[in-house]
Order: structure tokens, then sequence, then C-alpha cells
């Protein structure tokens, strides 16, 4: 084969192989900030979620405060402490 002949069939193949290369890095770069953006989000959920863990637990050590039942249990349920002289002892 002769020289410009060789260039002929190259120069196109080059030339197509760069213009490949140059698409496929837009392509990576799109996906590279679509995933980061999606990252980002993921972060900020795990975020609020976190929050809203904390301010679970927090309600649950209120509900578990002894105060907290008492009070529940006279002002919603009605319920009051019996007098001395209403309480029995059994034993077996």
């Amino acid at each position: 084969m002769r020289p410009g002949r060789t260039l002929l069939i190259a120069l196109p193949l080059l030339w197509l192989a760069v213009l490949a290369s140059a698409v496929t890095v837009v392509y990576v770069r799109h996906q590279a900030r679509n995933l980061f953006t999606e990252l980002e989000r993921l972060s900020d959920q795990r975020d609020e979620l976190n929050i809203e863990w904390g301010q679970l637990q927090l309600e649950q050590s209120a509900w578990s405060n002894h105060g907290f039942v008492e009070r529940v249990a006279s002002d919603k349920l009605k319920m009051t402490l019996p007098q001395p002289v209403e309480v029995r002892i059994v034993t077996p």
C-alpha cells in the first residue's frame, strides 16, 4: 500500500476515535453531576432523618418520665392513689 492511501484511511478513523472519546467524556461528566446531585439529596435526607430520630428519642424519654406518667394517669385516665386505709396487703 502506498503511504498516501494509508493516511486517507487512518485520518478518518482517528477523527472518529477523537469524536467518540469527546462524546464519552461529556456523557461521563453528565453522569457524574447527576450522581453528585443524587448524593447531595440523599445526604440532606439522611440529615433530616437524623433530626427526626433525635426528636423521637427525646419524646420517648419524656413519655417514660415518672412525672409524665403520673400526670397522664390522673388527668386523662382519672386515676388516683388509694388512701392508706384502702390498701390491703395479701400474703400467700
